[in-house]
């Protein structure tokens, strides 16, 4: 379901972002900024790239974004810290690559079992989310401003050698999965790690792991999956919308003038919604690709299955809101909102297709 309202909202945005002119005092920025993805990837790579040379394009090369590959300045996991350090002045990043220090940060990457895109940015843009979302970074200690900057369809939920019918099927599979998606799966008896994207195929391939997830169709065809595992199952329960980030260091943002902060805004905001449309028009050709010229099996969850893999959520958002109160505080919000929101999407939109 895609909202008028937040297409709506982004064309202001846009047309606020080609309004901006430069003044002609300013001091010039360059932001050197390592990715977390490739560049070479659809969307979570190569749309970062075209917002930074939107962003030198819309300052008149006030503002310029120099983009790093993945590990080539910092390795991806290291981001959030070289960027609140100062070694780098900024960074995209993924909330999820921060779990393991700030647990509740994977709330601002991809939530199992929703929302999805639309009703997540209205309760980043128009509900508390983006208020917690710095207060969170500002709270751990981290000497960061966080822009949204990107958010993609739902992704699938995992490539397996063969059919997966019952929990039983899981346990003991060796799989790569990310953020709480992956606390999950460890409840359901699957041993988890985790992996940068140019780390997958090669695990795949000596029997590292047994089983992956990554992204959607269009990134897990590039990445090859498929010529190892067949079975690719649907839907994305674990990411209905991923969301990442813009991490600029904080000393360096209050440098810049009001311009420059509105245009980065204004430029991280209309990429949300390039990166979205861009993710929904891609996938379909992939899918009908992958069964007729690869030999993959779209499968698609048991009720049994989703009911697992709900419970299994259910239960880790209690032990997160019992272990940790910033996690609470994120998540009772979010709740809250999504439970207003509930009434508008019971009567607003017409009933999915089946599948």
């Amino acid at each position: 379901m895609k909202k008028t309202v937040v297409a709506t909202i982004t064309v202001v945005c846009l047309i606020a972002l080609f309004s901006i002119t430069a003044h002609a005092g300013e001091k010039k920025l360059l932001l050197k900024a390592p990715l977390c993805f490739s560049s070479s990837l659809p969307i979570l790579g190569n749309t970062i790239v075209t917002l930074a040379a939107n962003i030198n394009t819309a300052s008149n090369g006030n503002i310029r974004i120099k983009c790093y590959e993945p590990g080539k300045l910092i390795p991806p996991f290291e981001i959030l810290s070289a960027v609140s350090s100062g070694k780098v002045n900024a960074g995209f990043g993924s909330g999820a690559y921060w779990q393991g220090k700030i647990p509740e940060a994977a709330l601002f990457s991809a939530v199992p079992f929703g929302p999805e895109a639309d009703e997540y940015l209205a309760w980043i843009f128009h509900g508390n989310g983006l208020k917690l979302y710095q207060e969170m970074y500002d709270r751990a200690g981290y000497n960061v401003k966080v822009l949204p900057c990107l958010i993609i369809s739902p992704e699938t939920s995992g490539w397996f050698s063969k059919p997966i019918n019952s929990v039983e099927d899981l346990k003991g599979l060796k799989m790569r999965f990310f953020g709480l998606g992956g606390k999950v799966m460890q409840k359901l008896g699957v041993a988890v790690s985790m992996m940068p994207a140019g780390e997958i195929f090669q695990a795949l391939e000596k029997g590292v792991i047994d089983a992956t997830e990554f992204s959607f169709p269009a990134i897990d065809q590039k990445l090859g999956f498929y010529k190892i595992v067949k079975y690719n199952y649907y839907p994305g329960w674990h990411q209905q919308a991923t969301l990442l980030e813009l991490l600029i260091n904080k000393d360096t943002w209050n440098g810049m003038s009001p311009a420059q902060q509105t245009l980065l805004e204004l430029a991280t905001r209309a990429n949300i919604t390039a990166s979205l449309a861009y993710s929904e028009a891609i996938q379909g050709a992939v899918i009908k690709e992958n069964a007729e010229q690869r030999g993959v099996h779209n499968m698609y969850w048991s009720d049994e299955m989703l009911t697992a893999f709900k419970q299994s959520w259910d239960e880790v958002v209690q032990e997160q809101v019992n272990q940790n109160p910033g996690f609470k505080k994120i998540w009772d919000d979010l709740s809250a909102f999504r439970a207003d929101y509930a009434y508008w999407k019971a009567l607003a939109f017409l009933p999915r297709t089946t599948k």
